[in-house]
């Protein structure tokens, strides 16, 4: 499945101020939780906070995939941001983040899961493909570039 197929254009946002990563978790949280009546934002950050604890998910080069499976989620929800300015995310090359894409799916969804994070990986290993996500000026271009990239 095309990554962009788990995003909405209001699930890319632009110039978000992060400050922190666990502020940024925090949003992610917030923002995930408005859009199911499954999951509470406590539950989201909870299930975060829980597979950062088990090594960061900043992948390097300035991306994070932040991710979870919880078993009161019906549907995949994922959330692309372009942070206004870059946070330590504990990345594996200690570089500051910018991209975090994140993921919380279904309990159940292990090999869907695993499938896209797959997708993910690939999608961010290319420098090109990293550089044009950051030449976006607003979430609007963000959304289609993402869209181009992934289909």
């Amino acid at each position: 499945m095309p990554i962009i197929n788990l995003l909405s254009s209001d699930l890319v946002i632009h110039n978000l101020e992060g400050g922190s990563k666990k502020r940024t978790i925090e949003q992610i949280s917030n923002i995930i939780s408005d859009c199911t009546d499954t999951a509470t934002q406590d539950a989201i950050f909870s299930g975060l906070i829980e597979r950062e604890r088990l090594g960061s998910t900043g992948i390097g080069e300035g991306v994070a995939i932040p991710h979870c499976r919880l078993d009161e989620l019906t549907n995949p929800v994922a959330l692309f941001i372009k942070l206004r300015e870059p946070i330590d995310f504990d990345a594996i090359d200690r570089e500051p983040v910018d991209l975090v894409f994140a993921l919380v799916v279904p309990g159940d969804s292990c090999d869907q899961h695993l499938n896209t994070l797959a997708e993910l990986a690939e999608l961010f290993s290319k420098k090109d493909n990293r550089d044009a996500l950051r030449q976006c000026q607003d979430s609007q271009s963000l959304y289609r570039q993402l869209a181009s990239l992934s289909s």
